[in-house]
């Protein structure tokens, strides 16, 4: 299977850094030391050489594989610093053009399994993250730079969708993404919601174990998934089956309503040996008021009877039950599929009582419910 994932990261990259480029040429006559960026307490100028240092540094980030923290090393744009001939501001417009390309060229050439640090919130980004953080580096500090010199920005539509439905994956969409972004990020408004005054992006959530990695699904993987993609992952021959599907359509439409929480969505089990995805498996949404949490999975056909199930659900119940916010576990299985029931068994979950079911409302449906709580992981 042919992977264009981090060829079409760096075309979303190149897009926006052209968009930016473009308009900031219209006005490199300009003073951009005297002119406030916005919202932000720099400069004008300050903000564009702002905008490469970051594109610099997740290229670096991506390229050295860093994982416990950032590569040690910044650019210094021409008599800023070092007493040089200092750069006009068509200059630091090749710098911005210069640094997006290498971002650019890293993410055409980073695997789709790579991830490299990055603090927020997860300790690391993949290659999509990462060009969602640089495209909404440039985007944002466009805007600060542009409303500094008054000058109107608008960039490509599909800019601010890519950015939202991957890095701001509890950000309710609008009808207008841009506005949205701006709004997310503290720079504007949209009627009925409240002011933003602090916010960070939300890369997604991996938790290794022995042979898999559960990678989560941000709103962007689930839409294509839940429409008939892939969803950015490369599967085995006959993925992924339809439960993945199903629970890729549940967690798009918690992202459309806006309860949708990342640690709580759907989570793609992927090989560790071949980089292959096998299966799903995740939660029905975040945890009811009784800090009850809804587990349910599904294995391509090829993958099962090797234990994937198993292993998965042993670190996905360990993360949920160490939450203060989270109670107890349930899994509803049919009475007919005694795999199932042999995986959340061996997990330590155990079948609950009829009252139990009754007050769930699975004995209509004829489901059968099975429990686990922190007590019962302590005792086991």
């Amino acid at each position: 299977m042919t992977d264009l994932g981090g060829d079409r990261a760096g075309e979303r990259v190149a897009e926006a850094v052209a968009s930016a480029v473009a308009l900031l040429r219209t006005a490199v006559d300009r003073d951009w030391e005297a002119v406030r960026a916005g919202r932000v307490d720099w400069d004008c100028r300050r903000t564009a050489a702002h905008i490469a240092s970051d594109l610099l540094s997740y290229a670096g980030q991506l390229a050295g594989r860093a994982q416990h923290a950032y590569v040690p090393f910044e650019i210094t744009v021409d008599g800023d610093e070092d007493g040089l001939d200092r750069a006009d501001n068509s200059g630091l417009l090749e710098v911005i053009e210069t640094t997006g390309a290498l971002f650019t060229a890293t993410l055409r050439t980073t695997p789709r399994e790579v991830r490299a640090f990055h603090p927020y919130p997860f300790r690391s980004a993949n290659r999509e993250g990462f060009a969602a953080m640089g495209i909404a580096e440039v985007l944002l500090h466009t805007h600060d730079i542009a409303e500094g010199l008054g000058l109107p920005y608008e960039p490509p539509a599909h800019l601010p969708s890519y950015v939202l439905t991957r890095i701001f994956p509890e950000v309710q969409p609008g009808t207008d993404h841009w506005r949205t972004l701006l709004w997310a990020t503290g720079r504007g408004e949209l009627p009925g919601r409240a002011p933003v005054t602090g916010w960070r992006w939300s890369n997604n959530l991996v938790l290794p174990t022995e042979r898999l990695t559960l990678q989560g699904v941000t709103p962007a993987a689930a839409a294509d998934l839940a429409a008939g993609g892939d969803g950015g992952f490369a599967w085995v021959a006959d993925g992924p089956f339809e439960g993945t599907r199903e629970a890729a359509g549940m967690t798009l439409k918690a992202y459309e309503a806006g309860v949708h929480r990342p640690e709580f969505g759907l989570f793609v089990l992927v090989r560790r040996d071949d980089g292959l995805a096998v299966g799903g498996m995740g939660f029905h949404g975040a945890p009811d008021e009784e800090g009850c949490a809804e587990v349910g999975y599904d294995l391509a056909p090829s993958a099962r009877g090797n234990g994937y199930a198993t292993e998965a659900l042993h670190v996905l119940r360990d993360h949920a039950l160490a939450r203060d916010d989270v109670r107890t576990l349930c899994a509803t299985i049919e009475p007919e599929n005694a795999p199932s029931q042999r995986v959340v068994a061996r997990a330590g979950f155990h079948r609950a009582s009829v009252e139990e079911e009754q007050a769930y409302g699975d004995k209509e449906t004829g489901l059968r419910l099975y429990v686990l709580t922190a007590e019962d992981l302590i005792q086991g």
